[in-house]
């Protein structure tokens, strides 16, 4: 069952990416130009995101469990070590660079052919990279 859910909730995140313009990387670069040919729907794309997250969090912030049951486990590491800092800023600089992020690239694996199948092999061999040579996160106190 809970396979099933996850399976659901990657479709249709990846049908929220495909229909509002987040999947096509041109869409993401103009709003990136910010002194050019500024195109800000993705704004309003991001503060929909926003507006519909929030009142989910405090509700499973009150429940303390997932509708599956499963326990949740929040992040208590702060200030943000650099770690998260520096992956951040390569996160955002790959991002800007191609276009397209992680949950994007994914869904345009079905739709763009060899240029994603590429970007996606990139993302994977930069995550094996770090974790390869990075030493594990200590827990948080």
């Amino acid at each position: 069952m809970h396979l099933l859910i996850a399976g659901l909730c990657g479709l249709l995140f990846g049908i929220g990416l495909w229909i509002s313009g987040m999947a096509d990387p041109a869409n993401v670069l103009g709003f990136l130009d910010v002194t050019g040919q500024w195109n800000p729907i993705l704004a309003g794309v991001m503060g929909g995101a926003v507006a519909i997250t929030l009142p989910g969090f405090w509700v499973l912030r009150r429940k303390g469990h997932t509708l599956a049951g499963q326990a949740l486990h929040w992040p208590r590491r702060w200030p943000p070590d650099g770690r998260l800092l520096i992956g951040s800023i390569l996160f955002g600089v790959g991002w800007g660079l191609s276009g397209v992020c992680p949950g994007p690239a994914l869904v345009l694996l079905g739709l763009d052919g060899l240029k994603s199948v590429v970007l996606v092999g990139c993302i994977a061999l930069g995550w094996l990279a770090v974790r390869r040579i990075s030493p594990p996160t200590p827990p948080a106190p």
